[in-house]
C-alpha cells in the first residue's frame, strides 16, 4: 500500500474533483512502483484526463471536461458547502437523518396486532443457586423468577455482576463505564416497585449492558473512539428508554471497536472468554465478550455488517440480529441509515425473544423503525415448518430439528448478483464518511486506533461517484427481488459468519440467530490440557418480519441441547495456559 504524506496546496475553492486535478497539476512526479496508476503514466495522458480516469469517466473530450471542471466550481461547489454546513458539522449521524429510507419488507400486507407482546412461559419452582457464579449464569426468566419470587433483591444482582465485571475486565478489555451510580438507582426502584405490587414483566430489576454507541445522559459515550473518549451525549437513546421502561438496570457501557469497526478500540482490544489469547472479533466486541463471560445477563449490540454475528459466533453466544427497522436507533451512532441494527446478545433464545419482544417498535424519530407484526415466537408449530440446510450448516441442528418433525431439505439461495461485497462497502462507506466527514476533513482520522480500517475505507470513499452509489442500491434492489424469489423454505441453516452470506443478509434486512452448536480444541493448544476452546455455531435465518421462526426454531434446538449453557473457562485454565497482560493502552473510567 502506498503511503503518501498530505501536501500543503495552494488556496482555492474545493471538490473532489478539483482537490485531484490541482494535486496532479501540481504534484506531477509521484514515485510509484505500480507502473499501471494513472498518476505514473502523465507524461502520455493529461492531468485532467488522469483525474476523470480516476472516476471511471474517460469518455469526455477535452472540451467536455474543462466545462465539468469550470461548472463543478461555479454551480456544484457551492451547493456542496451549503449542505455540509447545514448537516455536517456534528459526527455520527445522531441528527438530520437521510429521507432516502430502506423498507426491508417483502409483503404489502398491513401491520396487524403490532402492540401485542409475546405471551412468556411460565417458570415454578426456581430456587436461588447457592453461588453467585451459577446466579450468573441463569437465563432471564430464571433470574425474573427469583425477582418475582423475593429470593433476590435487583440490588443484590446488580451487586452480583458489577463484582464480575470489575473482576474479568482487567483480562477482556470489554468495559468502557461502569454506570455503578446508576444502575443502584435503577435497582431500587425496580425493588420498590416490587414492594408496592407491580412487577414489570420479566426484564423487571435484571442487569444488562449497552454498547457504547449508544447514549446514556450523563455517562460518556465513546464511540470507542480516542476522538470521542470524553463525549458525554445528554440524550436518551431510544432502546435505553425501551429497557428502562421494562424495569432493566444498566450496570456498563460496553466496548465497541472504534467507531464500531472491529475489536480495537481506545482502551485495548477485546478478548474472547473461551480462549483469552484470541480477540472476538466485530465491533459488539463488549456485548458478546460480556455475555459469554457471565458478566451481564444480556447485552444490547449493534450490526452493520457481521458485528452481531462475527463476535456472537468467536464467543459462543446466542445472538439475534433482527430484520432491519425492527428496532429504533435514536442516540445510537450512525454508520449506514439503511444497514444499521441493533440485536440482543443472550444466554438462550428465550432471552433473545424477551429483549427483542421489549426493544422492538416504532421509533418516531427514526425514520427507518417500523411497527413489525411479530407472532409469538412460544406457539410457533414447528412441525408445519419447511427449513433449508445449506451445505455450511452444523448438521447437529438438521437432525435434531428434523427429530422434532420439522421437514429438513436441501437448500440454495440462488441469485445472479455478482457485486454482493462490493454493493455493501460502497453503502456502508459512503454513508459512513457522510456521518463523519468533519472528523475526516479536520484530519482527526489521523489518530484512529486502527489506519488500515476506517481512514482507508474513507478516504476511498471521497472518490466514489454520486452515480455510483445510485447504481449499487439499484444493483441492491435487484439482489432484493432475487433473494426474496429464491426463499422458497420457511427459514434456512447455514454459517453465520460466511462473509458474502453476512453481506446479503445485510443488504436485504434477513434476520439471523446465532447459536452455539458445540466447541473443538484450539489450534496449537499449550502443552498440559488446555481448557481453551474455539466454539462453533450456525445461523437459523427467516424471511424478513419472521423472526419469530427464526426464534421458534432456535429455542427448539436448544430445548435438547446444552452448548449454550457451557461456562467459558476463565477461572479454570489449564496447567500451562497464562493470562495475557492487558492491552498497554490504559482505560479510563467514569
Amino acid at each position: 500500500m502506498l503511503k503518501h504524506n498530505r501536501l500543503p496546496l495552494p488556496s482555492v475553492q474545493w471538490t473532489t474533483t478539483g482537490v485531484i486535478i490541482l494535486a496532479l497539476i501540481c504534484c506531477p512526479v509521484v514515485i510509484s512502483p505500480v507502473k499501471n496508476v494513472c498518476w505514473v503514466r502523465v507524461g502520455q495522458f493529461s492531468p485532467l484526463k488522469c483525474a476523470f480516469e480516476l472516476f471511471d469517466s474517460t469518455f469526455f473530450n477535452d472540451t467536455e471536461m474543462l466545462e465539468i471542471v469550470k461548472g463543478d466550481k461555479e454551480l456544484n461547489t457551492p451547493i456542496i458547502r451549503a449542505n455540509r454546513e447545514l448537516v455536517a458539522s456534528v459526527n455520527g449521524g445522531l441528527s438530520d437523518p437521510s429521507y432516502l429510507v430502506f423498507n426491508s419488507g417483502w409483503g404489502k400486507e398491513q401491520a396487524q396486532n403490532v402492540t401485542r407482546r409475546f405471551s412468556y412461559p411460565s417458570l415454578s419452582g426456581i430456587q436461588k443457586p447457592r453461588s453467585e457464579e451459577d446466579i450468573a449464569f441463569l437465563t432471564i426468566p430464571e433470574l425474573g423468577q427469583l425477582i418475582r419470587t423475593k429470593q433476590i433483591t435487583s440490588k443484590e444482582l446488580t451487586a452480583i455482576f458489577l463484582k464480575r465485571l470489575k473482576r474479568y475486565n482487567h483480562v477482556l478489555e470489554a468495559v468502557v463505564t461502569y454506570t455503578e451510580e446508576l444502575a443502584y438507582e435503577q435497582a431500587k426502584g425496580a425493588d420498590d416497585l416490587l414492594a408496592q405490587g407491580v412487577y414489570l414483566g420479566p426484564l423487571h430489576g435484571i442487569p444488562y449492558g449497552l454498547k457504547d454507541i449508544i447514549a446514556v445522559p450523563h455517562y460518556r459515550t465513546t464511540w470507542g473512539s480516542r476522538s470521542f473518549k470524553h463525549q458525554v451525549l445528554n440524550i436518551e437513546a431510544w432502546v435505553y428508554k425501551r429497557l428502562k421502561s421494562a424495569g432493566a438496570v444498566l450496570v456498563a457501557k460496553l466496548v465497541s471497536g472504534s467507531l464500531a469497526y472491529d475489536d480495537i478500540w481506545f482502551g485495548g482490544r477485546t478478548r474472547n472468554p473461551w480462549n483469552i489469547e484470541e480477540f472476538s472479533t466485530g465491533s459488539s466486541a463488549g456485548p458478546a465478550a460480556s455475555t459469554s463471560a457471565g458478566m451481564v445477563p444480556f447485552a444490547i449490540g449493534s450490526e452493520t455488517a457481521g458485528s452481531v454475528t462475527y463476535p456472537a459466533a468467536r464467543c459462543g453466544v446466542t445472538a439475534l440480529r433482527p430484520t432491519f427497522g425492527t428496532t429504533g436507533r435514536t442516540g445510537v451512532m450512525s454508520i449506514s441509515e439503511s444497514l444499521d441494527k441493533l440485536g440482543p446478545f443472550c444466554r438462550s433464545a428465550t432471552d433473545c425473544a424477551i429483549i427483542l419482544d421489549a426493544i422492538r417498535g416504532k421509533d418516531p424519530d427514526d425514520l427507518s423503525s417500523r411497527d413489525i407484526p411479530f407472532d409469538d415466537p412460544f406457539s410457533v408449530d414447528i412441525t408445519k415448518l419447511t427449513v433449508g440446510y445449506l451445505e455450511d450448516a452444523e448438521m447437529e441442528v438438521v437432525h435434531v430439528l428434523a427429530a422434532k418433525g420439522v421437514k429438513m431439505i436441501p437448500f440454495k439461495l440462488n441469485y445472479t448478483v455478482d457485486s454482493v461485497q462490493g454493493i455493501l462497502n460502497f453503502t456502508m462507506d459512503v454513508d459512513m464518511l457522510a456521518h463523519f466527514d468533519e472528523w475526516q476533513r479536520s484530519g482527526q482520522d489521523e489518530d484512529y486506533e486502527a489506519q488500515e480500517q476506517w481512514p482507508t475505507e474513507l478516504r476511498r470513499a471521497r472518490v466514489i461517484p454520486a452515480v455510483d452509489y445510485v447504481q449499487a442500491q439499484r444493483a441492491r434492489g435487484k439482489l432484493i427481488r432475487e433473494v426474496r424469489d429464491s426463499f422458497t423454505v420457511d427459514a434456512f441453516i447455514g454459517n453465520a459468519t460466511d462473509w458474502e452470506r453476512v453481506c446479503l443478509g445485510n443488504l436485504v434486512g434477513i434476520p439471523v440467530i446465532v447459536v452455539p452448536t458445540g466447541f473443538k480444541n484450539i489450534s496449537q493448544p499449550h502443552p498440559g490440557n488446555s481448557r481453551r476452546r474455539t466454539t462453533i455455531t450456525t445461523g437459523i435465518y427467516a424471511p424478513p418480519e419472521k423472526d419469530y421462526i427464526a426464534l421458534a426454531l432456535a429455542m427448539a434446538f436448544q430445548s435438547v441441547t446444552d452448548h449454550h449453557k457451557q461456562r467459558p473457562p476463565i477461572d479454570d485454565l489449564g496447567p500451562d495456559d497464562v493470562i495475557p497482560y492487558p492491552s498497554s493502552v490504559s482505560q479510563v473510567r467514569n
